[in-house]
Parts: C-alpha cells; sequence; structure tokens
C-alpha cells in the first residue's frame, strides 16, 4: 500500500500544517455541520485540494455527524458496558428524545457515543459538553441538564512501589522543571541519551520499546520533531488523563528533554479530544512554560531553540498509531501507513519525529535527575522501573496505582484492587484494554511483564485492568469487542476492514450453530492476524482468541 496522496503532496508543496483539526473544530463549533463553505474556507488557508480537507472532515467522528447546541457523548467503553450492562445508550437516547448519531429537530440536543471518556473507575460515564457525568441514573441526571450536576470524582491515585516516578509530581515528592533548566545550559544530548539507556526506559504506550532506541534511530536534517502521544484511547485506561490534567508541567519537561537528547527545536502535544479538561490544561501549561523561559528562543540562555503547540484530536482510536497520530496531527484521515520508514526517519512533514507516549514522556525528568542506575533498580533486570496501571470501576479500590514490574496480577487485583465490589463474582480480568486479551481467575499469578503476560496470551498494553464480572454473559462480551473493533478500524486495509465487520456479524450468530462459527472465527483470525497493517487488525484476533479461551465452553453451551 503507497502513502496517501494528499499527505504526499504537502510534504512536498505545503508546510507541515497543523492548524487542520483546529480550523475543523471551530467550524463545527459555529454551526450543526461543517458546511461546504468551511471546507473551501479552510482548503483555501491551508492551501490544499478541498478533497484533502472533505476526507478528513469525513474521518473523524467529531465531524461525522450533527452537532446541536448541547452534544452529549454516551461512553461505550469496556468499563462502562460492565458497570451498565450496555444500557446507557438506549437510556440516554429516551432521556434526551434524540437518536445517536443525529440531533433533534430544533437543533438544540444532539447525542453521539464513543468509546472511551476515561472515567473508567466511575463509569458508567457521559460527556454533556464539556460537563462529566459518571455513576447510575445516567437518564435521570441527563433529564436534569437545568441543575447543576454533582461533580465528577477525581482520579484516585496511589504509588503502591518503592519509590514515585512517574506520579513523583502528584505525591508532592518532587516539582516539575527542576531537571530543564540545568541540563539545558551544561548538558548535553548524548549525556542525556546515556543515562536514559542505563535505566532501560521503555516506551510506556503498549510497545514497550526501548526509548533510547528510537532517540538514536532520528536520522536525517532538520527540522526535527519531537511528539507526546496524548490520544489515550484505549477503554480502561485512564493514567495519561491523569497527568495531562493534574501534572501537564512534568509532561512538557519530559517532552523538552526528549526534544533536546534527539536536535528537535519544534514539540507537539496531541491530546485526545474527549478529555476537553487536559486540552485546556496543557494550552495552560505551555503558556505558562513560556512565560518561564523553559520554551523559546535561546532557552535559558543557552543555544538551543524549543516550542511546543497543543493539538486537539477529533475522535480516532486508531489516531493512537504513531503513523495515523502523525496524519492527524497534519489534518489528514487518520489512517495507517506502512513502515519503513519509520517516523524517526520520515515522520511529521516528512521530518524526522520521535512519538512517546505521555506516561513515558512523565518518567524521563526523574531518571535524568536521579540516575539512570536508580531507575533501573525498580521493577525486574529484564523489565526495569515502574508501571501505571487502571483498575477499573467494578473493584472496590479502582483508581491509578503506580507499581513496579514483576508485581503479579494477583497482588494488582486482590490488595491494591480489594477485589470486585460487593455483590460481584470475577468472570474475566481484561488487560491493556481491546487490543490487550481476557484472562481467566485462574491466571492471575502471572507477573505484570510483557513476555510472561504475552505467553499468558494477553498483551500490557497501556496498563489497565477491566474487572469483568459474572453478569456479562460470554456472547455479550464477544460482541461488545467485534463492536468496538468494526467501529474504530480505519480501513487503510483490507483484512482489517472487512474482518471486523465479518467478526461482528458471526458474533451475532452465538448460540445457534456454535461450533461452526468459531471455525469460521478462527480463519477470519489467521486472515487479520496476517495481513493487516497495523497494530490494531494484528491485535484483534490475539483479544478475541483470549476471550474465546476463557469463555469457550460458555459459548458452546449458549446462553445461561
Amino acid at each position: 500500500m503507497g502513502r496517501d496522496a494528499f499527505v504526499e503532496w504537502e510534504q512536498r508543496f505545503g508546510h507541515g500544517e497543523t492548524g487542520v483539526l483546529g480550523r475543523l473544530h471551530a467550524a463545527a463549533a459555529r454551526r450543526e455541520r461543517i458546511s461546504a463553505s468551511d471546507l473551501h474556507v479552510i482548503a483555501e488557508e491551508v492551501r490544499r485540494p478541498v478533497a484533502a480537507v472533505t476526507g478528513a472532515a469525513g474521518f473523524y467522528a467529531d465531524f461525522a455527524g450533527p452537532r446541536g447546541t448541547r452534544h452529549v457523548r454516551i461512553c461505550a467503553g469496556t468499563s462502562c458496558f460492565v458497570s451498565a450492562g450496555g444500557h446507557t445508550m438506549p437510556l440516554a437516547e429516551a432521556a434526551l428524545g434524540v437518536e445517536p448519531g443525529h440531533a433533534s429537530a430544533d437543533g438544540s440536543t444532539s447525542l453521539a457515543g464513543v468509546y472511551c471518556l476515561g472515567y473508567c473507575y466511575a463509569s458508567p460515564t457521559a460527556l454533556d459538553g464539556h460537563t462529566p457525568i459518571t455513576g447510575p441514573a445516567l437518564g435521570d441526571r441527563l433529564l436534569s441538564a437545568d441543575h447543576p450536576v454533582a461533580p465528577a470524582p477525581a482520579i484516585p491515585y496511589r504509588v503502591a512501589g518503592r519509590r514515585a516516578v512517574t506520579l513523583a509530581g502528584l505525591t508532592g515528592a518532587e516539582d516539575a522543571w527542576q531537571v530543564w533548566p540545568h541540563l539545558v545550559t551544561n548538558g548535553s544530548p548524548d549525556a542525556v541519551r546515556a543515562e536514559v539507556a542505563i535505566a532501560g526506559l521503555r516506551g510506556r504506550g503498549g510497545a514497550e520499546f526501548p526509548v533510547v532506541q528510537k532517540w538514536e534511530a532520528v536520522r536525517g536534517p532538520a527540522p526535527r520533531f519531537v511528539v507526546a502521544n496524548g490520544d489515550e484511547g484505549d477503554p480502561g485506561s485512564f493514567c495519561d488523563r491523569l497527568l495531562l490534567e493534574s501534572d501537564p508541567h512534568r509532561v512538557l519537561e519530559g517532552l523538552a528533554l526528549a526534544g533536546f537528547a534527539v536536535g528537535a527545536n519544534r514539540g507537539v502535544v496531541f491530546v485526545r479530544s474527549e478529555y476537553p479538561v487536559a486540552v485546556g490544561r496543557m494550552q495552560a501549561a505551555v503558556e505558562a512554560a513560556r512565560a518561564a523561559g523553559h520554551f523559546g528562543a535561546g532557552v535559558h540562555g543557552s543555544s538551543f531553540d524549543f516550542d511546543v503547540e497543543i493539538v486537539e484530536g477529533a475522535g480516532s482510536y486508531v489516531a493512537g498509531e504513531e503513523t495515523a497520530l502523525l496524519h492527524a496531527l497534519q489534518g489528514f484521515r487518520g489512517s495507517v501507513r506502512p513502515r519503513p520508514p519509520y517516523p524517526t526517519e520520515y515522520g511529521l512533514a516528512g521530518q524526522p519525529t520521535v512519538v512517546n507516549n505521555v506516561e513515558t514522556l512523565a518518567a524521563v525528568p526523574w531518571v535524568l535527575r536521579h540516575g539512570g542506575t536508580a531507575y533501573a533498580r525498580l521493577g525486574t533486570p529484564v523489565e526495569t522501573g515502574t508501571k501505571l496501571v487502571c483498575l477499573s470501576q467494578r473493584f472496590r479500590n479502582p483508581g491509578v496505582y503506580e507499581v513496579e514490574f514483576g508485581v503479579p496480577l494477583r497482588y494488582l487485583v486482590e490488595t491494591l484492587g480489594g477485589g470486585l465490589k460487593p455483590g460481584y463474582r470475577l468472570r474475566a480480568l481484561q488487560v491493556g484494554g481491546p487490543l490487550g486479551g481476557f484472562l481467566s481467575p485462574d491466571d492471575l499469578d502471572v507477573p505484570l511483564l510483557a513476555e510472561a503476560l504475552a505467553e499468558a496470551g494477553v498483551a500490557l498494553g497501556h496498563g489497565s485492568l477491566v474487572a469483568i464480572d459474572d453478569g456479562i454473559t460470554a456472547r455479550e462480551l464477544l460482541r461488545h469487542v467485534w463492536s468496538f473493533a468494526a467501529a474504530e478500524s480505519c480501513g487503510a486495509c483490507t483484512p482489517c476492514r472487512v474482518g471486523t465487520r465479518r467478526g461482528r456479524e458471526l458474533a451475532a450468530c452465538f448460540p445457534t450453530s456454535s461450533e461452526k462459527v468459531l471455525s469460521q472465527q478462527e480463519k477470519l483470525l489467521d486472515v487479520m492476524s496476517t495481513g493487516s497493517l497495523c497494530a490494531f487488525g494484528r491485535g484483534v484476533p490475539g483479544s478475541v482468541r483470549s476471550l474465546l479461551r476463557v469463555y469457550r465452553d460458555e459459548l458452546l453451551a449458549g446462553e445461561r
């Protein structure tokens, strides 16, 4: 598959424009739908073909349907699905008198579904404009929109390891911007990379790729870019939202240090639109950092220039994949492209680009302040350091926990999580989001290590743990997984685009001819895992297979 023609056109004749999504958001806010005249105006402003802007507007969920004066988004993510049994959207539809994907006749109200809003610890959840509504009785609370709504609970968090690393700022252990001023004036990129190499820091977004290897892979002339991936779309994960909203300066300091390490003078933070508070706080933090002299020309009297901008996403799970994210940043369709070339050689605007996850960047200041050796003492020799793990609403103690690699899942589920709330029994544990997979309660002695989890048939992913109780049937859960996959496939390759839809159809066939359906599904999973372009299409089969393994007897027996 070749590169997107419009992307290549831009890289030959354009200037790496990153304001397209912002312009589309502004147009969507002005009226119920983005009009043809809006698209022509934006295309003229950014000097692109109208078809390129139209394609982007049609790709992202935020622009796909009509938008009323009051726009309500209902979460259909896994934790909300488990906590509400899939009834949240019908209740919202009845309360508002609007069908999903539509607006009321007078244009006052619109309703849409999304697959995560980052409130998995307090699900089910809706976002009424920018106001989160969490907990049971969502329908009644949506009806009372003219009355004050109780604020959503803050994200609970706790450090359960020996040291606070990523959560050091939130716990008061240390402030941001303690490393950057000294290092940018007296340090060197080589020294930064060497310390991170000693630490053994790996990417925390799911790939677990060694950070320093990615940094050292940057090749090619300036300009170079560093990008913070804040498109935390995995249902079940909300640790990036915690960092973006509550410790934005630590994320920015980590991004600046990454820029210094690779010789990039420009940074971009991509924040998903489902996190409106995070968008605002990151923008405010950038302005404050500029005012303090952390960004700009000749930072802190050095010869290094560095500045940052915030780009708001527009509703696409696949845009979290780094090549799709770079397309989204430039206002193109968030489709995955083949690699090589990798972004470190051919990224934003065709220039060398490093993309690091928010959690990864938030750990960098600690590593450089305390030393790579101190970080490497945490965790295990193979997987060093700490990981933020998110526990969903069904646990007695939901929230974000910073733990060291190597702790058993049983410790996370039973000790930190406290088991499930009264009245519920654990039937399965979803690890690492929709592409991670499912384990049975008998598998909880597996350690929190990427290799050990892979051997157990799941992926670490973002580090989320969603408890599935025995009130959710196997058929319901299987349909939920396939529905998510079909809705979020970017459509760039046929195995994933067609395969996810076929999987959804097969899931609806249970319990009829269960053995035959399982056989057909297995063939489909083989095609997807072999032929899909990116980790999404290749990850769905692993997740489905793990679900079939945990629930096989129930699926063959039919509904209970």
